[in-house]
């Protein structure tokens, strides 16, 4: 098992580190002393992250009425919460190594996580977050799978198992991963998030989005699963994994609603993906 454990730390210390303004700027967005000044001066210092995240702001994503030609003014309007999601996001699609990534097909792997993360938003919404707190929901979903990237680049043979395995058995993919690798993509997506420094509820949902009914599952954690299902279930994108798990009873009863009666109560949920590809766009743009 130690064994085990040390081929998984490896290959999360082989991911390529967060730019030292992204790591500056999730640290100060934890302190609850922090001001937008202050995140607005860090995030200035990096020129190339300044524009990608003005971009992102005037796209069609925010659908804003008018151009915001400042981060003074992208702060303002978008709030300290939401300017730290934007920065997670964009840095951590940035830090993805390009090119064949061995047995995951990266277009389909972004499409589900953006989905993904366009259903917990929505989920989060349904369930009376705030637009400064839903931005948290639809970081989680992006990262929910990031740690699939880290099994194809780093432990790409015996990934390449575990897709066969899937294939033979039908078995849903993190069990084929618990057989083969003696761990998850959510226990290793965690690891990660820890070498991230990612915030702890973030950190908390991609360890547990396979296992919301365990005893530290929270509503983030219950939004993440169901839009997980969501995803799959309506195909958008692949990250590997076909099977449509059922919603546990906690979840069903969070809701009030399935996975079909869910589903229906998100009509734009197309439209809003198609509206967040903005984020994979700038985030591989170097």
């Amino acid at each position: 098992m130690r064994n085990v454990r040390t081929n998984l730390v490896g290959a999360v210390e082989k991911m390529p580190a967060f730019p030292k303004s992204v790591h500056q700027v999730l640290k100060l967005a934890s302190d609850i002393n922090c001001s937008q000044k202050d995140l607005v001066e860090v995030i200035k210092k990096d020129p190339v992250f300044t524009l990608k995240i003005l971009r992102l702001v005037n796209s069609a994503y925010f659908g804003l009425s008018r151009e915001v030609t400042s981060i003074n003014h992208a702060s303002v309007y978008l709030g300290l919460n939401t300017l730290k999601n934007v920065a997670l996001g964009l840095a951590a699609v940035g830090a993805i190594p390009k090119g064949n990534v061995a047995g995951l097909d990266l277009g389909a792997f972004w499409l589900h996580s953006l989905a993904v993360a366009t259903a917990t938003r929505l989920l989060g919404t349904m369930l009376g977050v705030s637009r400064d707190e839903a931005a948290d929901y639809f970081a989680a979903g992006l990262l929910h799978d990031i740690g699939k990237i880290v099994f194809a680049l780093y432990m790409s043979e015996e990934y390449a198992e575990v897709g066969r395995l899937v294939e033979k058995e039908g078995m849903p993919l993190h069990q084929a991963e618990q057989s083969i690798l003696g761990a998850t993509h959510a226990e290793i997506g965690a690891l990660l998030a820890e070498k991230w420094n990612l915030p702890s509820d973030l950190g908390n949902a991609i360890a547990l989005h396979h296992t919301p009914d365990g005893s530290e599952g929270t509503q983030l954690v219950d939004c993440v699963f169901a839009a997980d299902q969501i995803s799959k279930k309506l195909t958008f994108g692949s990250a590997g994994d076909y099977s449509v798990e059922p919603l546990p009873r906690s979840v069903r009863e969070r809701f009030s609603l399935d996975i079909d009666g869910l589903i229906s109560e998100m009509p734009t949920l197309d439209e809003e993906v198609e509206r967040a590809r903005v984020f994979i766009k700038l985030g591989e743009t170097h």
